[in-house]
């Protein structure tokens, strides 16, 4: 797709967003008065073929009857390419299978609203005015940017309305057009099955109504009410399944553009090491080498320092890239270890305050001081992605154009990138995003399409394909953040929380994304800092929770689950520890905590009832949490043999309203436990003397099939509005088995990963 951006736009109201809610009346003033920009029709005609027939901006009826659907998300394994065209089938009224899609132009409708809306620091339980505001202003802004992205689980929630307005207003067009031909009011007709049928026998299908369709005016789309759904709900099976199999299935690593080369990247042996000298004559002297380029000049604050070798086989491109003699410039990262940013994080949690995310009450009023204290420090490491697909990206640089071929989750911003290293305007380049082998946060960040372009722009009008190793992966990521959190909390004499105090330190992922990728200086609260620690559900009177925001020199950036994948193992195990001191059961701990919260009740009562109870030599181990709007609730089994812990099952309760998809829901939570739990189990990336102590996936394990529990999925039947489903089963699952540990061997666990040695 071409682009149509408007980058200077985009770092403004991204400036003002970044300004949190201190700058929604900033934001509210001019503009904010107006009314919010529509969703249904783009500025641009959709890419069509064969004659087919737009009848809003997000899709059009061709002459076989086959629906063509602009899908805006990338498909990276979490089933957004089968649910989001449920949502247009059931408005509709036509079969799942007769949707087809194309690649959204980069146009402002397609622009994820709800991801932005969804970063506000507000807890989930605040129902007041200034909330309100905030996100009305927030959402409208996100409106304004349209910036196209994958992520905060948030595809389905976001495409809910305006997909569902989509369906909705074709099919009202449709059965005009159709009453228009027959001469009848169209109260009279009705639709079903791609076509609009009178109850006398006449049937148009949409194919041969099309024409006429398109020149009627809609009025306002009129939804469809849950209980008329035929699809949604229905547990359809993956669109993309059929062709991952057959493996005619297209991912980034895919791209065969003709006169393809290779290349593949050296990279610094330290974290901010610059490139200083290198001799390409020996290197240009191997077999297939093309060019050995330096890449740093052109890449800026975009990407690492670094040299490229380009060559007619990847496999002779990275030979040859290892086999490059450089020098290195040390930076001022040289000397970071994780033991010196333990440290550093113990000292801002003695010395800083911290910006509070929520009080009530006061933890240090003179009814609590003289209660029982109880007082825990909980640490989480580095994490790197580890998607399966090497991270890669193709480009070419031909005739002042740029064209991509890449498996991004953010589209718009891989292109302002290109064209920002390439020297064109943004209208110049083209993209093709691809399925996406595993994304997880890595595949927000734009990295690797800064370097492929800066090899292309060399390389006389070849595409060129980058990849990176494994090692590279885990040696040069942008890690999900270390933190530490220190908690202190008094009982009553009935056992019961009577004051929770929370403060947590870590890198701020926002802060560091905003300056990478716009250029924006990091500024004010990180809501992905705390989140999970200040919107937990459980009634306690008296809280405060803080975070310290550490200027990070380590890069960090979005990772499954963001904050929540930490910050639930924190605040679950400390509601275990207390639970424990109280001398009460967790579960009954923390039902007395929820009596106004009867969703996150429910969840908890769901899956404590299916886990029944453990088998003999075996523990089970609660967690609940909230997360991108959906409640998890999970109790893992667990036992010890010869000192490694082994999670044989793991039941998952969620309550994420309407569920679209209850087989894909049912995959994610299998798909977030087990990705949990490999990072519970055995993830950590360490620094000594600024290097990376892991590399491939020997040194940082995923879950192997011979440890994979089964997972048991109970959805919680809803009538409310969709949320998100793609990361919330992670967070619980490092707590529910470090409480199970407990259980068993009586050790606190309070360090990730989980290791009783």
């Amino acid at each position: 797709m071409a682009a149509q951006s408007s980058p200077s736009r985009r770092r403004f109201l991204l400036g003002g967003l970044g300004l949190g809610v201190a700058g929604v009346g900033a934001l509210v003033l001019g503009w904010g008065v107006l009314p919010p920009r529509q969703r249904l029709h783009g500025s641009s005609p959709l890419p069509l073929q064969d004659g087919a027939v737009p009848l809003n901006g997000w899709l059009a009826i061709g002459t076989d009857g086959t629906v063509t659907l602009a899908m805006p998300r990338s498909e990276m394994g979490q089933g957004v390419h089968t649910a989001l065209p449920m949502l247009v089938a059931e408005e509709l009224d036509v079969p799942l299978a007769s949707v087809k899609l194309i690649q959204a132009p980069n146009d402002k409708i397609f622009g994820n609203v709800a991801m932005l809306k969804d970063s506000l620091p507000f807890h989930p339980d605040d129902q007041g005015r200034v909330k309100a505001l905030a996100q009305w202003t927030v959402a409208k802004a996100a409106r304004e940017l349209g910036v196209i992205v994958t992520g905060g689980s948030s595809s389905v929630k976001d495409g809910w309305g305006p997909m569902r307005e989509a369906g909705a207003s074709a099919r009202a067009m449709l059965l005009q057009a159709a009453a228009a031909q027959w001469q009848l009011p169209a109260a009279q007709c009705r639709t079903e099955n791609g076509a609009v049928v009178h109850p006398d026998g006449r049937r148009a299908s949409y194919a041969s109504l099309a024409q006429r369709a398109a020149a009627i005016d809609p009025g306002t789309p009129v939804l469809k009410l849950p209980k008329d759904f035929k699809l949604i709900g229905q547990p359809a099976p993956r669109r993309d399944t059929p062709s991952k199999v057959n493996g005619s299935a297209r991912f980034g690593i895919d791209a065969r553009p003709p006169g393809m080369l290779y290349a593949a990247l050296h990279l610094p042996p330290r974290l901010g090491d610059t490139l200083s000298a290198f001799d390409a004559a020996p290197i240009l002297a191997m077999p297939g080498v093309k060019k050995v380029l330096d890449l740093t000049p052109q890449l800026a604050q975009r990407s690492v320092s670094c040299a490229a070798v380009v060559a007619d086989t990847w496999w002779r491109a990275r030979q040859a890239a290892a086999a490059l003699p450089t020098q290195w410039k040390a930076g001022p990262q040289a000397n970071l270890s994780s033991a010196g940013v333990y440290a550093e994080f113990a000292r801002l949690l003695d010395t800083e305050a911290g910006y509070a995310y929520h009080a009530s009450g006061e933890v240090e009023s003179k009814a609590v001081q003289g209660l029982r204290s109880v007082k825990a420090e909980y640490r989480a490491p580095f994490l790197a992605h580890a998607a399966m697909e090497p991270v890669n990206c193709t480009a070419q640089v031909k005739n002042g154009k740029v064209m991509l071929w890449v498996s991004t989750q953010a589209p718009g911003i891989a292109v302002d990138v290109a064209a920002k290293v390439a020297g064109v305007d943004a209208q110049d380049v083209s993209i093709e995003v691809l399925l996406l082998g595993g994304g997880f946060g890595r595949r927000l960040e734009v990295d690797m399409v800064a370097q492929a372009v800066a090899i292309a722009l060399q390389c006389d009008g070849a595409p060129v394909q980058l990849v990176w190793t494994r090692e590279q992966d885990t040696k040069h990521d942008m890690y999900r953040p270390a933190a530490l959190a220190r908690f202190a909390a008094r009982l009553d004499e009935h056992g019961r929380i009577a004051s929770w105090d929370n403060k947590s330190v870590s890198g701020s992922i926002t802060h560091q994304y905003l300056q990478r990728n716009f250029g924006l200086p990091g500024a004010g609260p990180d809501k992905t800092t705390a989140e999970g620690e200040f919107d937990m559900p459980y009634e306690i009177a008296n809280q405060r929770i803080a975070h310290v925001i550490a200027d990070s020199a380590v890069p960090v950036g979005y990772w499954r689950s963001v904050g929540h994948s930490h910050n639930a193992f924190f605040k679950e195990s400390f509601i275990d520890e207390l639970a424990h001191a109280a001398g009460q059961d967790g579960i009954a701990f923390r039902r007395a905590m929820l009596t106004q919260h009867p969703r996150h009740l429910a969840v908890l009562d769901a899956a404590v009832a299916r886990a029944g109870s453990a088998p003999p030599g075996h523990a089970h181990g609660v967690a609940l949490h909230q997360s991108f709007g959906s409640i998890v609730a999970q109790v893992a089994q667990v036992s010890v043999e010869n000192g490694e812990i082994r999670v044989q099952r793991v039941v998952c309760a969620i309550d994420c309203g309407i569920a679209v998809n209850p087989n894909i829901i049912a995959q994610q939570m299998e798909s977030a436990v087990l990705f949990g739990l490999s990072a519970a189990l055995g993830g950590e990336i360490t620094f000594q003397e600024g290097k990376v102590e892991q590399g491939n996936f020997h040194d940082y394990p995923v879950l192997r099939m011979g440890q994979t529990p089964e997972v048991e999925t109970i959805i919680i039947a809803s009538a409310e509005h969709p949320e998100g489903v793609g990361e919330p089963g992670t967070p619980p699952i490092a707590p529910a088995v470090a409480n199970a540990v407990f259980s068993l061997t009586g050790k606190r666990l309070r360090s990730l990963p989980l290791r009783l040695a």
